[in-house]
Order: structure tokens, then C-alpha cells, then sequence
């Protein structure tokens, strides 16, 4: 037993709740921590002393093997938004203030065991060369984590017995970490629901809370303290239409017809996303087959990104807006600067009356669209989360929120503005209807 080890407190006393009790699996002086698991997974409802759990786990298991163990959220602004404090005030309750040395960016032990912080979201190359040697990476508020970070983040975290731990609350029934973990678990993953039943810490004074919403919204209560994921977001605008779209397997395998022109329909933006939709119309029909979503890319990066999809497209449509000149554009408009690009000048929407036509006519489009669901992940996740912010001083519902949703939503709209201008007919005679291939309406049913 290695000196730091035999300067553990024999006081140390650690207690989980008995469903959590495998994280300490194959833990300890004298056992084989390559017989550990993966991928450890923990999901459920509020109050279950998730995050509790854990960071008494990792705090113990640190103290036994100097780990380097990254702790990461989807968004980082800044260490207030991470597990820091929660880790500071779990090093409080047990005691082992003598043992851990906290700074305002790191938590390190006397056994050169480390605590660090990152926002997955922000990762570049540089910092995930660095993040090469993690034997653990604790995923906080998973249920957050996108399809994009755990691709980046999965085959970085490769170190010989290195783990990936995940707490989370589940929120839509489509999230990539709901999907990925529950849903499809992967090999050599232990997942674990919990709810408050199984916090043996449970206040008496939080359940009264809990006993409230059971009477008066028992489907909301089966979400919030059951961990029964949504299908759309609370206060969703297209709640409605999203919901009568996946019943109507509307939402599944939308291929590219080359019969039939492609559309691209923009949502410009630099520092926030820039979104595109690619559309066909088939008479009433609208099928949206493809989705981009980015930030920070350049008018020629984008037009190198349609040039590669192997369609063959018809118009190009910008937001009424892409016709004013920009100082970033030296005096060109982004319709000026993307003509020589795409070979054609693009069109302008529309400026609609209000924030609320494009959503309006949206809804009236609904019921014609069909999506691909692989393809179009992400605008469907946009649709979903699209929802009016709720001032606590009134608590009415307002305008449309302006997050990273916001995007992919205003890019539905802007095609619903213009859709019935959409045509097959740009470069070539009408052909007939006949060859034109309708949609396979049994497709993915």
C-alpha cells in the first residue's frame, strides 16, 4: 500500500444508495479496476442524489489512484456553471479538506490526483490532445450533451481503463444521450434509473413539493420525479404539429428524389448558427430531406458545403434581410456575396408583418411536410425546444425565446413563407406527372 494511501482518515465513511453501490465496483487496494465498466450511467428523476453520488464516488476513488478525472457539461461559460462547488462542498462533508487542495479552476489531491473542467461544446483540437490521458470523464446534466460532442468526446477518452460517467435528468425522448445510453446502451455499460424512492436522504420537506405535483399534473409529475422523458419541451410552439407529425410517421427516411429540384431555404447568422434547409416539393408535398447547422463559417465555406451533397438545386432563398449591405461584407450584401458562389443569384423572403406570421403559416404547412429523421436530427430537436419565454412578472407567454433553437425554427418558417414558390421547372419543361416518384407512404411505417 502506497504511502498516500496509508494517509487515508480510517474515520473516512462513505454511504450510497444501494442502487448507485456498483460505481465503486472493483475499487480499492488489491482489486482490478480493468475489470471496471465503460460507460457508468445514471438517469432518473429529481431529488435522487444523482450528482451527490458521484462525487462522493469519485472524491474516494481518487484518494486510492491519483486519476485524472475531467468533469464536463455540454456549456461551460464559466467554473460557476460546473460540478465545482458541488465537489468543494462534498470535500466538506467528509472531512477531507487535509486531502484535497482547491483553486478556482482545479481541485487537486495530495496524490496528484486532479479534478478538471471543460464545456464539450467549446472543445477544439488542441484541448482534446490534452484530454488524451483522462481516466474518467464525468458527464453532468447529460441529458444536454449533443450527438456532435459525444462523437468528439468518446474516442478521445482512450487511456487504458479510462471511464465515462453520465448523470442526468432525461428531458426529450429523442436526445442523443437518452437514445445513445438508454435506449441503445452500449457494450459494457452499467445504466442505472433512480428516482427519489431510492435517495435514502430524501427531505420530508421537498416531498410535500413532490405530493403537490402529483395532484395537480400527474403527467408532469411522472417527468419531473419519475424520469419519464418528453416528447417536446414545456410551452413548445409546435407542440401540436410535432406530436401529430411522429404519430403520423411522417418524421423517417426521406431520400433525395433527382427528379425533382433542390431548395435551399438560410437562416443567416456568424457568432450564432447559421441553419439551411434543403426542400423538394412534390405538388402539395414538402420534403425535407437534408440540414446544416454551424457557426463562424464563411459564405464560400458554405457554398463548398452544398456543392458537395450530390443534389441538383433549384432555388436559394436568404431572409428578407440578406439584401442589406453589411460593414463584415465590405458593403456587399450576403445576397451579393453568395451569387458568384452558387452560380445564381439567391432569393429574398418576404420581411413578414410580424414575429408571429412566420410561425402562423408554419403550422398551416405542417400537415404537407415530411422529414428525414436522420438528416434532419437536429431541426427536428429545434422544433421541439422552440418556445415562448414566460416573464415571472406576468407569467403570459411571449415572444419566441432567443437561444440555440431559435435558429433552426426561423428556418422552418422562412420556408414556409415561400413554399408554394418553390418549382421543378427553374431549368428544364414541366415533366409530366406522371415522372415525378410520390412519396412511398409506407416508407419507415
Amino acid at each position: 500500500m502506497s504511502a498516500a494511501v496509508q494517509r487515508i482518515p480510517a474515520s473516512l465513511d462513505v454511504q450510497l444508495p444501494e442502487k448507485l453501490l456498483p460505481l465503486m465496483e472493483h475499487f480499492g487496494a488489491g482489486e482490478d479496476r480493468t475489470q471496471r465498466r465503460r460507460y457508468y450511467i445514471i438517469y432518473g428523476g429529481r431529488d435522487a442524489a444523482k450528482s451527490q453520488t458521484v462525487a462522493r464516488a469519485l472524491l474516494v476513488q481518487a484518494m486510492y489512484e491519483p486519476l485524472r478525472i475531467l468533469c464536463a457539461r455540454e456549456v461551460m461559460r464559466t467554473i460557476a456553471d460546473s460540478v465545482h462547488r458541488l465537489l468543494v462542498d462534498m470535500i466538506g462533508a467528509l472531512g477531507l479538506e487535509s486531502w484535497y487542495k482547491v483553486t478556482e479552476s482545479s481541485i487537486v489531491g495530495i496524490n496528484n490526483a486532479e479534478f478538471l473542467f471543460c464545456g464539450l461544446r467549446a472543445l477544439d483540437a488542441a484541448k482534446i490532445k490534452s484530454y488524451e490521458g483522462i481516466d474518467v470523464v464525468w458527464c453532468e446534466e447529460a441529458q444536454a450533451i449533443s450527438k456532435r460532442s459525444w462523437e468528439i468526446l468518446i474516442p478521445t477518452i482512450r487511456a487504458d481503463g479510462s471511464e465515462i460517467w453520465a448523470t442526468f435528468n432525461p428531458e426529450l425522448d429523442t436526445d442523443d444521450t437518452y437514445q445513445r445510453f438508454v435506449v441503445h446502451p452500449p457494450e459494457n455499460a452499467w445504466v442505472q434509473k433512480v428516482t427519489w424512492e431510492d435517495n435514502p436522504w430524501f427531505s420530508q420537506v421537498l416531498d410535500q413539493d413532490r405530493l403537490r405535483l402529483e395532484r395537480s399534473d400527474p403527467i408532469e409529475y411522472e417527468h419531473v420525479y419519475g424520469g419519464k422523458p418528453r416528447t417536446v419541451v414545456v410551452g413548445a410552439i409546435y407542440a401540436g404539429e410535432v406530436l401529430q407529425m411522429i404519430e403520423e410517421r411522417r418524421f423517417r427516411p426521406v431520400p433525395y428524389d433527382p427528379k425533382l429540384k433542390v431548395h435551399t431555404i438560410w437562416d443567416l447568422g456568424w457568432n450564432d448558427q447559421t441553419g439551411v434547409i434543403f426542400a423538394q416539393r412534390l405538388h402539395s408535398e414538402v420534403r425535407i430531406i437534408d440540414y446544416e447547422e454551424d457557426s463562424f463559417l464563411r459564405y464560400d465555406q458554405w457554398a463548398k458545403r452544398l456543392d458537395k451533397k450530390p443534389y441538383v438545386y433549384g432555388d436559394h432563398w436568404l431572409p428578407h434581410d440578406g439584401g442589406n449591405e453589411t460593414q463584415g461584407g465590405g458593403g456587399l450584401s450576403a445576397q451579393a456575396q453568395l451569387a458568384p458562389l452558387l452560380g445564381k443569384k439567391p432569393k429574398l423572403i418576404p420581411r413578414p408583418a410580424s414575429v408571429e406570421d412566420p410561425i402562423r403559416i408554419a403550422r398551416m404547412m405542417f400537415p404537407r411536410v415530411y422529414m428525414d429523421e436522420a438528416k434532419c436530427e437536429r431541426l427536428m430537436d429545434c422544433l421541439k425546444r422552440f418556445r415562448r419565454g414566460v416573464p415571472e412578472s406576468t407569467g403570459e407567454p411571449g415572444a419566441p425565446v432567443k437561444d440555440e433553437y431559435r435558429h433552426g425554427a426561423d428556418t422552418f418558417g422562412g420556408l414556409a413563407m415561400i413554399v408554394d414558390k418553390l418549382r421543378n421547372e427553374n431549368d428544364r419543361p414541366r415533366p409530366r406527372v406522371a415522372d415525378y416518384a410520390p412519396l412511398d407512404r409506407s416508407m419507415g411505417m
